[in-house]
């Protein structure tokens, strides 16, 4: 009998990882999430999904495999845990910070659930001081428990994600001895090239801030102030900065720092994106300016630069929206290992 592959996703948010790994073949069967209120994005994008609303660290092995028909398939446990403490943006310590502890929640649950598969992604932090001894603490229990893996830091524009977003990904078998897979695109003739913006953005209705067009589900712009207005009116179309503004519109908290440059920054059609945020739809919070509209650019741009399809519609209020696009997994990098892991199953098939 050849075997599918059934895979349960943690810390799903809206469900990036989810659709790539559906669009690979692979029957994701639940998500689980602290975050309530993105369930209805992630069961009406992803039909036979189902989304539970709990805390990883508080779910056990047996309340997980529920519904998972393992003679059949084999079992992926795939997921994200939340980068933010790990993350060079984040310069605060805390000790107690409990999210900290839930990669390690990720591997009680390797141990209860004894997968045949692991996927995990998550920031380059984990391999410095910040993250090294958590991730040290994982890495113990996949041997523990005779796991074959490769990791590796990646940036998700090799392949095919028009962003420039640096991941560490984890993969894992029981069986084989497995290789993260080489990257799809660069500037070299044997590949593909890298995906601009101007491919990605150029469908999309011009607005103006503050405003909507319904020809595309989500394509809605975050309001600003005159003021801000009239920053971007000044700073140059693809790529310009604040540092062209005249003195009299910098901000006062900019005037003598020189940190932080890609604020009130604007993308290039003709380069990637930078590393989208959870508040990648305001210019106050990165390089976010449209390339040539005077506003940020819409949670539907987001979605489209994090490689998400049109159809897949975002329900929750603004701020919700970009969280969830900015926090997600992006849907073709997902895809990408979504497939290896099919290639995985064929052969032990």
């Amino acid at each position: 009998m050849k075997r599918g592959v059934v895979a349960v996703d943690l810390f799903c948010g809206a469900g990036g990882l989810t659709r790539g790994l559906l669009d690979s073949g692979i029957n994701v069967i639940k998500g689980y999430d602290f975050d309530e209120k993105a369930s209805e994005t992630y069961e009406r994008n992803n039909k036979y999904s189902k989304f539970f609303s709990a805390d990883v660290s508080e779910i056990n092995g047996k309340e997980l495999l529920r519904g998972l028909d393992r003679k059949k398939n084999f079992f992926l446990l795939a997921g994200c845990a939340p980068c933010q403490p790990f993350s060079l943006i984040n310069q605060s310590e805390k000790e107690g910070d409990g999210r900290k502890n839930l990669l390690l929640s990720f591997g009680r649950l390797i141990k209860e659930t004894n997968p045949d598969f692991i996927f995990m992604e998550n920031v380059p932090g984990l391999l410095n001081g910040r993250g090294r001894k958590i991730f040290g603490k994982f890495l113990e229990t996949l041997k523990e428990k005779k796991y074959l893996y490769d990791y590796k830091i990646l940036n998700v524009m090799n392949y095919g994600v028009p962003q420039r977003r640096r991941r560490l990904v984890l993969i894992a078998s029981k069986y084989s001895q497995v290789k993260i897979p080489d990257s799809t695109h660069d500037d070299s003739e044997d590949k593909n090239p890298i995906i601009k913006l101007r491919e990605i953005l150029k469908k999309y209705p011009n607005l103006k801030a503050g405003e909507k067009d319904s020809s595309f589900p989500n394509h809605e712009s975050r309001g600003m102030s005159d003021l801000n207005i009239k920053r971007l009116e000044i700073i140059k179309h693809n790529g310009g900065s604040r540092a062209e503004l005249p003195k009299n519109l910098v901000l006062k908290c900019h005037l003598n720092h020189k940190g932080h440059g890609d604020v009130y920054g604007r993308m290039s059609f003709d380069d990637v994106s930078p590393t989208l945020t959870c508040k990648c739809t305001s210019i106050s919070n990165g390089r976010f300016g449209h390339p040539t509209q005077n506003r940020a650019i819409s949670v539907r741009e987001a979605a489209a630069i994090q490689t998400f399809p049109d159809n897949y519609v975002f329900y929750g209020n603004m701020s919700e929206n970009t969280k969830w696009v900015g926090n997600a997994v992006p849907v073709r990098f997902a895809q990408v290992f979504g497939d290896y892991f099919i290639k995985l199953k064929n052969q032990l098939n």
